[in-house]
């Protein structure tokens, strides 16, 4: 009679049991990253009243089963569904990541490395990529020597906004092209001032500045397809000559000198310019002008010079000792020179015709962060500029449902899950990928919960009676003594 009580008693405990595990996913059923976790149970051990018997033929009985009495149920295992996909919720945060595949993000709140699915993600103070709760997301960082590549080495915090990644370097301006027509018919090309065209370039500090130039027609060459191209001033980014420096003395008067740059080469083979400020504050820049020629019968242009040896470009390069600039190739290659109704139109391009390399740029300031599909964070600045500032990485497991749930969403690795390597993996190389602005839901089915806990109340209803009904039994075996 008392077996059944307690056989009563074990199953409430673990319908009970069960319930809370229901209740926890049903409350989770809007956590991120949230994985619904369900119970299995098992019988307890048995009382045998009689071992089994063969048959017997020397006394003609048959076998017998053995009589055993179960002692109740036990709870068997609760098992966390840590491979199945929650739902997709786009967020349009660039900072929020679902993994699609298998794999957890690793992240560390001091105490060591842990994992999660959830990729709800932000940045802190100190421009360190980490969780709501303050765990820091581990990654991989750029290769000092290759910045277009990460480490695959030990992860270590993602610090993609600390203040050196909040500015992009300058670069000086290398290569210009020039582009469009000269009209030979144009009448400012006859003039002394010419046809005015600016190039603008950066110097390695990330100045900008304008090279002064003009076209005129070559009146010493045989024909009408040959100009000569010469420089006349560069000014700053407030347009100020960088030839002249201006002095202001107490009593207001205005006098005008040197700076310490007086020479500048353009042309071929380092030919050089000299300037000499003027009273009034102008500059002359004397120098050879650059003879250019095109081809009489197409238009197009055949070379510096008389054409015949083929070079297409000269050389712009400031002189000044210690100086931030660089030396720069202008390609002239691209102008022609047709019939435009007496209208030349030449302008100049930084960086090559090609793929504009060596164009230069100035300082940039950190405009956006993006990250692609297999984890690499990318900074884009307001120069154009696009710099990679590390690589989120996921951790995978032989037994992931081994892990050991912690709170926050977070698990930690067990004996039964295998260990974390301390390096994680390119989730490319497990065949899946990031997604950004997205973020994986729980994946908690409430229609499943719903019968499960239908089921549950039924089984804890049905060993609540088996104890009143034992209890009910013993009362009448104590009134049989009235």
């Amino acid at each position: 009679m008392m077996r059944s009580l307690f056989s009563g008693v074990s199953g409430l405990r673990v319908h009970q049991t069960k319930m809370d595990v229901i209740g926890n996913n049903i409350s989770n059923v809007n956590t991120v990253g949230f994985k619904a976790s369900s119970v299995t149970f098992s019988d307890i051990l048995y009382q045998t009243t009689q071992s089994a018997a063969g048959p017997n033929s020397a006394t003609g009985t048959a076998g017998t089963n053995a009589k055993q009495i179960g002692l109740g149920a036990n709870l068997a295992s609760i098992s966390t569904a840590i491979t199945t996909p929650g739902g997709s919720q786009r967020t349009d945060n660039p900072f929020d990541l679902m993994i699609e595949g298998n794999g957890f993000f690793v992240v560390n709140n001091g105490n060591g490395n842990f994992f999660t699915k959830a990729g709800s993600f932000n940045v802190d103070s100190a421009g360190t990529l980490c969780t709501p709760t303050g765990a820091n997301v581990m990654g991989w960082q750029v290769d000092k020597e290759n910045p277009t590549k990460c480490v695959s080495d030990k992860v270590s915090p993602l610090r993609i906004m600390s203040p050196e990644n909040l500015r992009s370097e300058p670069q000086a301006t290398t290569n210009v092209y020039l582009h469009g027509n000269i009209d030979s018919m144009d009448s400012s090309l006859t003039s002394e001032k010419g046809k005015v065209v600016v190039t603008s370039f950066f110097d390695n500090l990330g100045n900008s500045y304008n090279a002064e130039m003009k076209i005129v027609s070559n009146a010493e060459a045989d024909n009408s397809a040959s100009f000569l191209v010469s420089l006349t001033n560069i000014y700053d980014s407030s347009g100020n000559s960088i030839f002249v420096k201006k002095t202001v003395e107490e009593d207001g008067t205005v006098t005008y000198g040197e700076t310490n740059i007086t020479e500048v080469n353009f042309g071929l083979d380092g030919a050089s310019y000299s300037a000499t400020v003027n009273d009034d504050g102008t500059v002359t820049l004397e120098g050879e002008a650059v003879p250019l020629t095109f081809d009489t019968a197409t238009g197009k242009f055949k070379g510096i010079g008389d054409g015949d040896d083929g070079n297409k470009s000269i050389t712009l390069a400031v002189q000044s000792e210690g100086g931030p600039f660089k030396e720069i190739s202008m390609d002239f290659s691209s102008i022609t020179m047709f019939n435009n109704s007496g209208t030349t139109t030449v302008e100049s391009t930084k960086g090559t015709k090609e793929d504009g390399a060596g164009a230069g740029k100035a300082a940039g300031n950190m405009s956006g962060v993006s990250i692609d599909t297999s984890g690499k964070i990318y900074g884009v600045y307001d120069n154009g500029d696009q710099k990679l500032l590390g690589q989120v990485v996921i951790a995978t497991f032989a037994n992931a449902a081994g892990l050991e749930a912690i709170g926050n969403n977070m698990f930690a690795a067990t004996q039964n899950s295998g260990e974390f390597n301390g390096i994680g993996e390119d989730i490319t190389s497990t065949g899946g990928k990031f997604t950004t602005g997205v973020l994986e839901m729980s994946n908690v089915d409430l229609s499943a919960q719903f019968t499960e806990m239908i089921t549950t109340q039924r089984g804890f209803q049905a060993n609540s009676r088996i104890i009143t009904t034992s209890d009910t039994l013993l009362e009448e075996l104590i009134n049989l003594k009235r």
